[in-house]
């Protein structure tokens, strides 16, 4: 087997094992075989069938998302950036992104858009969160990411009939079946051609889910030693349903079923008992989350969107709380998306040393790889996966360059990277996609949004046009 070299890199940020955190390790090489990283230093004289100039570069680990929408989110672009429903506590959950649901001729060109998104930004390794769709998994397979496939499954669909009310229409059975083929397509996934999909079990929100599905999907996930996800503490409305139906808050219902473990993802996880919004009777929330070692994906733009904000980053991680980070919504840029975490963690605490940036690199990697049980992504050490990213650190925009993750983050963003490796495959190079046609499927997805906004007063209740859903920004002359 061959063997590729990354030589002279001015920096690396190297796993140490020892301390179990990230340094930078300058001048150094990293070599792989097979996949498979084999070694990270200095002074390599092993073989070097191949060679990579590392001058001027940061070698960094891919970035893990753990909570993505690909087959259904870059639709929603210019459609609903600003709008949230007022009767709902501005959620655009239950009114408004129902009606602007990608047809099956565009779901192939979300995801590419999306893949193509995210593997310009750095990501190596995504959770795929996506009601099951036709060629999903070869589509996948030929991003040539590491994908995490979470096809989703309830028990109940909600709608809004004024806007102000959410009904739910049960169908139990459905969900049950839904769940039995989530599990088949999983097993598929495993054994798929391209060796880089496993899975995830996502019953899809808690309040479109039975108590049954819940508890069933969990035991299933634990014998098979996989993720369980859901969407969970979301919204304003889910607070109150959830605390209507069982007497709990969301998290404290999944707790009083032994739902929350080291295995679950609780997806938002925004509205605890002690949110200003959600203010309840006890302040516990926050503790059950870190004392059963539940990941919180956090993916703020999307809810940002609305004027909402968790309350806050920072303090969830000070509390024990694993976190990860997902892009939820458009645009699909992780380095974007950690800046924001940045920002909106520091105004929600009033307080610019609630996080560093070394929590937000550690969300998007060991955090994010931890939730998905993971322990072979999102470090650069021997035995781990060749799976990183190579940032131009000359780029005017990484100068001065004191601190590289920094400038990384708050400065340069994605404009910086020049190349994603996965299992030591180039996917980017020279800010292009080399495995999807990013830019073909960005023009399909334009022509397909046409004809979901001339149905989508058909599937609005008051049967209002687009224009007064989501007015444009000028007026067209």
């Amino acid at each position: 087997m061959a063997t590729t070299v990354i030589r002279n890199a001015d920096l690396v940020i190297a796993w140490d094992a020892t301390e179990k955190q990230h340094l930078y390790l300058t001048d150094a090489e990293v070599a792989y075989r097979d996949g498979q990283i084999t070694f990270v230093g200095r002074g390599y004289d092993g073989p070097a069938d191949e060679v990579i100039d590392g001058k001027g570069m940061m070698v960094m680990p891919g970035l893990v998302n753990i909570h993505c929408h690909p087959s259904s989110e870059p639709m929603n672009k210019g459609l609903i950036d600003e709008i949230g429903s007022p009767g709902l506590y501005n959620s655009s959950l239950y009114e408004y992104m129902p009606i602007f649901r990608a047809d099956a001729e565009a779901v192939p060109s979300c995801v590419r858009v999306a893949l193509s998104e995210l593997l310009l930004s750095g990501v190596t390794t995504v959770a795929d969160l996506s009601m099951a769709h036709p060629g999903w998994l070869d589509l996948l397979g030929e991003s040539g990411m590491r994908v995490c496939i979470a096809p989703m499954f309830r028990s109940a669909r909600w709608a809004t009939k004024n806007g102000h009310t959410v009904e739910y229409a049960w169908d139990e059975a459905a969900g049950e079946k839904s769940m039995t083929e989530a599990f088949s397509l999983i097993e598929r996934a495993e054994q798929h051609p391209s060796g880089r999909l496993f899975g995830m079990v996502v019953p899809a929100q808690i309040d479109t889910c039975s108590e049954t599905l819940l508890r069933e999907s969990f035991q299933e996930a634990t014998k098979k030693n996989l993720s369980w996800q859901i969407h969970a503490a979301q919204s304003v409305h889910e607070f109150h349903e959830i605390t209507r139906r069982s007497g709990f808050t969301p998290i404290g219902w999944l707790d009083s079923m032994d739902l929350l473990s080291e295995r679950s993802i609780i997806g938002h996880g925004i509205f605890l008992d002690d949110h200003p919004r959600t203010k309840w009777h006890t302040e516990n929330d926050l503790d059950r989350l870190a004392a059963t070692g539940t990941t919180v994906a956090h993916c703020p733009t999307v809810f940002a969107r609305r004027g909402i904000a968790m309350r806050s980053f920072g303090r969830y991680r000070k509390r024990g709380v694993n976190m990860g980070v997902g892009t939820d919504t458009y645009p699909h840029n992780m380095l974007d998306e950690l800046r924001l975490v940045s920002y909106l963690a520091r105004t929600q605490s009033e307080d610019p040393r609630s996080l560093t940036s070394t929590d937000l690199f550690d969300a998007a990697t060991i955090g994010g790889a931890t939730a998905l049980n993971r322990d072979d992504i999102g470090r650069l050490a021997p035995g781990c996966r060749a799976d990183f990213v190579m940032v131009d650190v000359t780029h005017p925009q990484m100068r001065p360059s004191r601190d590289p993750m920094r400038s990384l983050i708050y400065a340069a963003g994605d404009r910086a990277i020049r190349s994603v490796h996965v299992d030591g495959q180039a996917v980017v190079r020279d800010g292009k996609v080399l495995t999807m046609d990013y830019e073909g499927a960005a023009a399909h997805l334009d022509e397909a949004q046409k004809r979901i906004i001339a149905r989508a007063p058909q599937q609005d209740w008051a049967h209002r046009p687009v224009d007064k859903i989501s007015p444009p920004t000028f007026r067209w002359a």
